[in-house]
């Protein structure tokens, strides 16, 4: 986590440095937050626990990247590179959980039917 504060800088290097680096984050955050609530929305292969956490990260990051755009009129803000790890770790699980299932063949299927049915006796 980093502390930034925008303001007047003195030198033409820092603003360029330090608004770019501001706006990377927002655009990333923004980016994020809607992948994320892209995941959520998806609900083949996906607890109800798993879509609801994406949907809840995913708009907290827009909130943010909103708030940063367009309601922070300069100062301090909070970067959390920490942030950009739990996209990552979603769209891992999102994508692992979206294996297809293996498809059957008649005789594993009545197999099955049969391991099944001797079960509910």
């Amino acid at each position: 986590m980093l502390w930034f504060r925008l303001g007047r800088p003195t030198g033409t290097a820092a603003v360029t440095s330090g608004v770019s680096l501001f706006n990377w984050y927002v655009a990333l955050l923004a980016i994020s937050g809607i992948a994320m609530i892209a995941m959520a929305l998806v609900k083949h292969g996906q607890s109800t626990t798993a879509r609801s956490i994406n949907f809840i990260f995913g708009a907290v990051f827009v909130g943010y990247a909103f708030y940063l755009a367009f309601l922070f009129d300069g100062g301090s803000y909070l970067i959390f590179f920490q942030a950009f790890i739990v996209p990552v770790l979603m769209a891992v699980n999102f994508f692992r959980n979206r294996t297809p299932r293996p498809k059957l063949t008649e005789t594993q299927r009545a197999w099955r039917e049969y391991q099944q049915s001797e079960q509910q006796r």
